[in-house]
């Protein structure tokens, strides 16, 4: 199997940023694969190869109704000879997101949030003594995760002041960081919480590294919460759509650019500065924020 996928690395001139001097580059993770995008991927990559070694047939995951992490499960799974189960969290729904994972292939068990929370209970309940079934936990955090994930730093052809990325689990977040801590460099490490309070990210961030590293883990632009947004959030994504051509999604990557655009115009960054935004994909999200888009153009 091969399992290697790859990303460009892309300058982007966006106003707001670059007229402070500053130089703003983009990981484009969103580009890996149109269904196994951004750290999506990087994140099942060590999971989908223990698996294999281990000679494991099904894959067994957790997630929202609109989890790209789930999406990049079901179509992972079809393209390198797995079977997939994914338990959604609430009441049955249909949407696209979940069409796309049938489509796929992929046996959806809806569990109401109650019977969510206790996710061992669940895989247990369906899958206690199975041999051939292969455990990923909710959005694929674990050391599986954070190994695929400081890939990253070993793929960039520049050197940075600071990254910038956003976090859900804080998998990715710390496979970067274990990738600057090894190879001992000076790049600033910025992490931008979609959730709501930053004390239980941080604790899954330092969950996972190597050793102690210094971060810094931004916990004012949630706007509500995870996946909440407003129309200030929304009009940013649209105008960063229309000045660069590269589109955004409302809960992870368009609030690290509309932190980084903060961050920047504040003056925390010298002009000249070389900045990296991880684009963490994710861009299947706008679904289901769609009709707050068509507000914008009433």
């Amino acid at each position: 199997m091969e399992f290697n996928f790859y990303s460009p690395e892309e300058e982007i001139n966006f106003s707001p940023i670059t007229s402070h001097g500053v130089r703003l580059f983009m990981k484009r993770d969103d580009l890996i694969h149109p269904f196994i995008s951004g750290n999506k991927w990087r994140k099942l990559k060590y999971n989908l190869i223990h698996a294999s070694v281990a000679q494991k047939k099904r894959l067994v995951s957790f997630g929202g109704a609109y989890s790209n992490h789930i999406l990049a499960l079901a179509a992972a799974g079809a393209k390198f000879g797995f079977k997939t189960t994914a338990f959604i969290r609430g009441e049955e729904v249909s949407n696209p997101v979940l069409e796309f994972c049938k489509l796929f292939g992929m046996q959806l068990i809806f569990v109401s949030r109650d019977a969510y929370r206790d996710k061992q209970n669940c895989f247990n309940h369906y899958f206690e003594g199975d041999d051939e079934v292969f455990f990923i936990d909710e959005g694929g955090y674990g050391q599986a995760a954070a190994q695929g994930c400081r890939e990253i730093i070993d793929e960039l052809n520049h050197t940075y002041d600071a990254i910038f990325c956003a976090a859900g689990t804080g998998a990715t977040a710390a496979g970067i960081i274990n990738a600057l801590a090894e190879k001992n460099l000076a790049t600033k490490m910025n992490v931008i919480s979609a959730l709501k309070g930053d004390g239980f990210l941080k604790a899954e961030i330092d969950r996972l590294l190597v050793k102690p590293h210094t971060y810094e883990l931004f916990s004012q632009y949630h706007f509500g919460g995870y996946a909440k947004t407003n129309a200030e959030l929304l009009q940013f994504i649209q105008r960063f759509a229309t000045e660069t051509g590269v589109l955004l999604d409302p809960v992870y990557t368009g609030k690290t650019l509309f932190a980084i655009q903060d961050y920047v115009s504040n003056g925390y960054l010298k002009p000249g500065s070389k900045i990296l935004m991880v684009h963490t994909g994710g861009l299947f999200g706008i679904l289901g924020m769609l009709d707050r888009f068509k507000d914008l153009y009433r």
